[in-house]
């Protein structure tokens, strides 16, 4: 009898928490459709970190949060920025130098673990906020599977696999209930 109260207990809070999951991934994909670009969530987003040159404070394979908005040429030095290197490259590096060049605000940026500076210049229309210093390890490594063919598949797939079973097993219970009630001793018991 407790076993069947701790079984219900557990399928009732893993039900919520999927439910409660299920509404955060609808909340933010919206986002990202309505905004035309990445999920923005309150003026955070999230990225994640592929490389290993702000180890050890930040570790490969791990999610970062960055607070967006703002006025970007007001960062200093020792703050931690993230940044688009390129078209398709998105880096979060610390600002070891603040450059003013013909008026206009610049960050020399490097990796805590890299022995160099970065080459370039970050220019402020580049940054895409300031590390909020929340760290989420390996998340980023699940992230990064999802956005794979074979990642995107497995997204979709599971969770029709789990309705599905669980549909089999609510047909499964109600069939055996359904035969428990229609039972001779059942049915003698009621007369």
């Amino acid at each position: 009898m407790i076993l069947k109260s701790i079984t219900r207990l557990l399928s009732k809070i893993l039900a919520f928490l999927f439910y409660v999951a299920l509404l955060f991934m609808f909340f933010v994909i919206g986002s990202a459709i309505f905004s035309g670009g990445e999920p923005n969530l309150f003026g955070y987003q999230i990225k994640t970190v592929l490389s290993g040159s702000m180890e050890p404070n930040i570790k490969t394979g791990s999610i970062v949060i960055v607070k967006t908005g703002g006025d970007p040429t007001t960062f200093k030095e020792n703050d931690i920025i993230t940044f688009k290197a390129t078209e398709n490259r998105i880096v979060t590096h610390r600002i070891v130098d603040v450059v003013q060049k013909n008026g206009q605000t610049m960050y020399r940026m490097k990796g805590d673990s890299n022995k160099t500076k970065d080459m370039n210049l970050v220019l402020p229309q580049n940054v895409i906020g300031e590390y909020t210093n929340i760290t989420i390890p390996y998340i980023g490594y699940f992230i990064e599977f999802t956005k794979s063919k074979g990642g995107s598949l497995l997204l979709f797939l599971i969770p029709g696999l789990l309705l599905f079973g669980y549909s089999l097993v609510a047909i499964w219970r109600a069939f055996t209930q359904h035969k428990k009630e229609n039972s001779p001793e059942s049915v003698a018991g009621t007369k």
